[in-house]
C-alpha cells in the first residue's frame, strides 16, 4: 500500500528488462510514490500485490475510461526490499503475466 518493499523491489528486478516499462506507485495516502490516473493512462497493465489492492483502484478510479488490466499477484506484506524469497516469488508471478503482454 505504501509502495515501500514489495513494488519497489519488481520495480527494481524490471527496471532493465528490455520486455517491458514499469513503475510502481502505492495506493496509501501515506505511500512514497502515490498511484495517479496518469500511471493508468500510461499503463496496460498493473500487477498490485493484494487483491484488496486492486480493489481500492476499481473503486477509486470506477470513472477512468480505459482502466487497465488489473492482476494481483496476492504476494503478503512481510518481506523487506529486496529479500531474495520476495524476489523470486515475484519472478515466479510476474513472468506468468506478462509473457502475454
Amino acid at each position: 500500500s505504501r509502495n515501500q518493499w514489495r513494488s519497489p523491489t519488481a520495480e527494481r528486478i524490471y527496471r532493465n528488462d528490455p520486455r517491458i516499462e514499469v513503475r510502481s506507485a502505492g495506493v496509501a495516502s501515506s505511500a512514497k510514490r502515490r498511484l495517479s490516473e496518469k500511471d493508468l493512462t500510461w499503463a496496460d497493465l498493473v500487477l498490485v500485490m493484494e487483491r484488496k489492492h486492486a480493489a481500492f483502484i476499481r473503486q477509486q478510479y470506477q470513472n477512468h475510461p480505459d482502466l487497465p488490466a488489473l492482476v494481483s499477484l496476492d504476494i503478503p506484506d512481510e518481506y523487506r526490499f529486496m529479500d531474495s524469497e520476495l524476489v523470486q516469488l515475484l519472478r515466479d508471478k510476474i513472468e506468468s503475466e506478462i509473457q502475454d503482454f
